[in-house]
């Protein structure tokens, strides 16, 4: 079932892997790309990926979360990604943009003056932000639909909203850092205003027939008073209503805080219970995420239903191939999980820098 071809609205995939977004660092520090990220996903596409799906990129100049991070926020970076994706269109690979706003998780020295829900203070101003105005929230739901219209002028085949790994989107969701008393905090449903209005702007400005889909957290890192799965399933009862055409389940431990040692039969699919609780209440297509190594359990996720994709990520970054090797004959991905595909040095971008492996 893994190499049977899947749908998302009009989006028709060659199999169910897919490239799940991982932060290349391959962009210049205005959020320009560089040439060497169309090859890398030329690289993945043509190594069997069904779906790649860029790292996150930042929709305004207040969202950057480090200087290396892709950028969405300006038509002048439209030539250069339409460069990036007719290099996967010609060899035959589908390409979505992942579209972001970091808040308070934003990197200081590219934005020295955060933004969040509500004021955040902290002793060592790592994460110190102030709250956002009414005008602020209007310019980035704005933002995330302009972005999301020059993500479809520059070619790229779908959308998807990052609202997980404690951006801004999902402190909105949090009552940790969401304490606002006004439409966009204070109960459940008005803490997903923010979320709601996105969706909505970015469907409004992309027209219906354009794939939209989320990357959804489900619960945070925060031990008391955070984003909780009870509450997120309320949310996923409301996607469609989103006008969202899939959904990829993420939680605390995405992102930079994903386990290390998984390995075949041992941690995988540690987000495959999320998938598990939400599919009674969502007809959408699911992607599954979460250290999935081995071809069969991947096989046993869909065969379950419990989801209808796999989504891999640092597998990806040992083997861009690993599809094309699964459906030969490989049964597991050779990557041990050690935590060291991020860039050594400033500027080198992610890679596998395992001392054997790469």
């Amino acid at each position: 079932m893994l190499f049977t071809p899947a749908s998302m609205a009009a989006l028709r995939l060659p199999n169910r892997i897919v490239r799940s977004a991982t932060g290349e660092g391959m962009a210049h520090p205005d959020g320009r790309p560089q040439p060497r990220l169309g090859r890398l996903w030329a690289e993945l596409a043509h190594g069997g990926v069904g779906l790649v799906i860029s790292g996150h990129a930042f929709v305004h100049p207040s969202g950057q979360c480090g200087r290396a991070m892709s950028g969405i926020w300006t038509d002048d970076f439209l030539p250069d990604w339409r460069v990036i994706t007719d290099g996967v269109h010609r060899v035959g690979g589908l390409v979505a943009m992942q579209i972001n706003h970091g808040g308070q998780r934003c990197d200081a020295e590219a934005v020295p003056q955060r933004i969040a829900p509500s004021d955040w203070e902290v002793e060592d101003d790592s994460s110190s932000a102030r709250a956002m105005t009414e005008a602020d929230i209007a310019e980035m739901v704005r933002a995330f639909g302009q972005a999301a219209c020059r993500a479809r002028e520059a070619g790229f085949d779908a959308v998807q909203i990052h609202a997980a790994h404690g951006y801004l989107i999902s402190q909105f969701l949090s009552a940790r850092f969401n304490r606002r008393d006004d439409e966009w905090g204070g109960s459940p449903l008005k803490r997903r205003s923010f979320l709601r209005a996105v969706c909505r702007e970015v469907r409004a400005r992309v027209g219906s027939d354009y794939p939209l889909l989320i990357k959804l957290g489900m619960h945070d890192e925060v031990q008391e008073g955070g984003l909780t799965v009870e509450e997120s399933l309320g949310t996923v009862a409301e996607l469609t209503e989103y006008g969202l055409d899939a959904v990829e389940f993420s939680g605390a431990a995405g992102g930079h805080n994903a386990p290390d040692g998984i390995l075949p039969g041992k941690g995988e699919g540690y987000f495959r219970f999320l998938a598990e609780k939400a599919r009674p209440l969502t007809d959408l297509p699911i992607i599954s995420v979460g250290g999935y190594r081995s071809r069969s359990l991947m096989e046993d996720v869909l065969q379950s239903g419990d989801a209808d994709l796999i989504s891999l990520s640092r597998p990806l970054i040992l083997e861009p191939d690993l599809p094309l090797r699964l459906q030969r004959s490989q049964e597991a991905a050779r990557c041990v999980s050690c935590g060291r595909c991020g860039p050594q040095y400033p500027g080198q971008g992610v890679g596998c820098h395992h001392p054997t492996l790469a």
